[in-house]
């Protein structure tokens, strides 16, 4: 039986609304305003401004109106590239002094994790991760956890294994989402290429971007409703922006292409 579900998604200046439509009838509706809109989640090439030992802490020059703020408890590991698989857990509870961690000059791969706010920048990681619709990939660890939300023994069980079989072999993290539980191999499966495609493209930015370049940028609503509601069940996406339509089909073309041509 053919598919009738579709997304519909209309774009504004101020906001930006997806509809998730089957046989007609109006299932959900998301909207995002884009005065909303912040810097949380993104990923930047940045270079340490100044390290202050007594605060265990560095600015960081990411490309915001004020410099960011990366303690050392937020640094995964001294003087390494990122995204190798040996740095250093995050749960180390006393961290090194930040003088042996980073060096004024220093160029960083960092995320954020809190956005500006009044006089105070940003907030800084250098533990990375990227969200799917199932899953949060940890490129700088080889565990796999399971949401503590899904409380079935047996079903953190199945999705623990099915995620451990690929981290084995991609030698990356993962964090199994609570939105997993009872979800097909198949669609788990999908996520995972996913990530791997959206954190080898963001390798590959990093090798080239200058200081300041955001590598990776929270999602907006079109991009999060294309990566978490397009599957096999959807006929079209339908966008009425020119703009948003080249944006998202290249999105799709990048990281989900199998499905990129039910974009309209």
């Amino acid at each position: 039986m053919a598919s009738s579900e579709e997304l519909l998604i209309n774009v504004t200046p101020r906001e930006t609304r997806v509809a998730v439509v089957e046989s007609g009838l109006l299932q959900e509706l998301h909207i995002e305003r884009s005065s909303k809109r912040g810097v949380l989640g993104n990923i930047y090439k940045g270079r340490v401004q100044r390290v202050m030992p007594g605060m265990q802490a560095a600015f960081v020059d990411v490309g915001l109106e004020r410099a960011a703020f990366l303690h050392a408890s937020d640094i995964v590991q001294a003087g390494s590239a990122p995204f190798t698989a040996e740095s250093v857990p995050s749960e180390r509870r006393v961290p090194p002094l930040i003088t042996s961690l980073v060096h004024e000059g220093q160029e960083i791969i960092v995320q954020v994790v809190k956005d500006p706010i009044g006089s105070k920048g940003a907030r800084l990681t250098t533990e990375i991760s990227i969200p799917s619709r199932y899953l949060v990939l940890i490129p700088d660890s080889q565990t796999v956890g399971v949401s503590s939300r899904i409380e079935d023994e047996q079903e953190r069980q199945r999705l623990k294994q099915l995620v451990q079989d690929r981290a084995d072999r991609s030698g990356y993290g993962y964090i199994v989402r609570t939105n997993a539980e009872g979800v097909e191999a198949g669609f788990i499966e999908q996520d995972i290429d996913y990530l791997g495609r959206a954190i080898e493209m963001l390798r590959q930015r990093a090798k080239h971007a200058g200081i300041g370049e955001c590598l990776f940028d929270d999602l907006s609503l079109p991009m999060r409703a294309v990566r978490d509601m397009l599957h096999a069940r959807v006929a079209t996406v339908q966008i009425d922006s020119r703009e948003m339509f080249d944006k998202v089909q290249l999105f799709a073309r990048q990281l989900m292409p199998e499905l990129a041509d039910r974009i309209q």
